[in-house]
């Protein structure tokens, strides 16, 4: 049969259109198969903290250590002395531990790289952990002027004791202090702080001259002894100057440093509070609280409690002492706190 040249444009322009449709409905399909992989793509989740219970791992800790949690560890700064002039940029803290320990001791255990240790604050610096109370530990590179050391017994998992006697303090001063230019490192490179306050790794931390000759072999040894704890400090030119041991004084604790894995699930806040009883303790002061300068929320009795919800990254975290009216209570900067922290996930 023959079809008219009519008929035949006709079914052309129908083909036409159709392919046109067709084409069309392929680019919508193609086009939201595309927003929906973009939809896909992982973004940053929105961070919810919430109180958490105490970790398995560290109930697991505390089982094993007997009636270690129930010690009242006991200190004494016996050098520094109260008000004493050090002259040079090291100054060596020595303490003596006694109490009821029930088996309490700092030690570190070389496997796992954790025990019983001592917080050690210069300052409203971040702590250095102390283990080996058998030797003196070396506040390095200290700036000339007026300072504060902070001390205070803690539990492997970095929860401290808050017993009376637990935490001393004393203020001195160092006549002819460090040099300025260098940062404050942990005896692994990691630096803790500079003018600036970053955080950062340093390639090749610089060793003070008593340090790098502290582990010569002893005079008629060839075994080198062992190189004293100890940390490089930032200068920080009269910042321990107007804090007073008399007034109420908060201690930013933890958290502090990084979180990886399991550890980075819940995350503990802890401090040390002195002159100053929580209003669930029967006192008047809170202690104020808040993440990445979200909602700040409150701690109404003097003991740890974890967050979850974290996500991975950095964040700050900030404590604060405050009075009954929610005013921030003034002692030389120290009662309020802010620390960076970095999540691994």
């Amino acid at each position: 049969m023959k079809l008219s040249r009519l008929t035949l444009v006709s079914c052309a322009l129908v083909l036409a259109v159709s392919h046109a449709a067709c084409s069309s409905d392929m680019n919508a399909n193609s086009a939201n198969g595309a927003n929906a992989n973009a939809g896909a793509s992982p973004t940053p989740a929105a961070q919810s903290l919430s109180q958490a219970e105490r970790p398995q791992k560290v109930r697991e800790q505390m089982q094993q250590r007997g009636e270690q949690d129930s010690a009242a560890p006991a200190l004494k700064i016996v050098e520094p002395k109260e008000g004493a002039t050090v002259t040079g940029a090291n100054v060596k803290l020595q303490l003596a531990l006694s109490g009821d320990l029930k088996g309490y001791e700092p030690h570190k255990d070389p496997s796992t790289g954790m025990g019983n240790h001592i917080h050690v604050i210069l300052d409203n610096q971040p702590y250095e952990a102390y283990y080996n109370l058998g030797q003196s530990f070396e506040l390095r590179n200290v700036s000339e002027g007026p300072h504060t050391v902070r001390v205070f017994a803690s539990r492997p998992w970095h929860e401290s004791y808050k017993n009376d006697g637990s935490f001393q303090m004393v203020s001195f001063t160092v006549k002819g202090g460090g040099d300025a230019s260098r940062p404050t490192t942990t005896n692994s490179g990691e630096k803790m702080a500079d003018q600036s306050g970053a955080a950062n790794k340093v390639v090749s931390p610089v060793r003070p001259q008593s340090q790098a000759n502290s582990n010569k072999p002893a005079e008629g040894s060839t075994t080198p002894a062992p190189s004293p704890e100890g940390k490089d400090y930032a200068q920080q030119p009269g910042h321990g100057a107007g804090v007073d041991k008399t007034k109420p004084l908060l201690t930013y604790s933890r958290p502090k440093g990084e979180y990886k894995g399991a550890d980075a699930d819940s995350i503990m806040i802890d401090f040390w509070l002195s002159n100053a009883k929580l209003r669930g303790d029967g006192g008047e002061y809170r202690v104020r609280y808040s993440v990445d300068g979200g909602e700040a929320k409150y701690l109404d009795k003097w003991e740890p409690i974890w967050l979850s919800g974290w996500v991975a990254g950095k964040h700050t975290v900030k404590l604060e002492l405050v009075d009954a009216s929610g005013n921030a209570v003034e002692n030389g900067g120290y009662n309020t706190t802010s620390r960076d922290i970095t999540v691994v996930k």
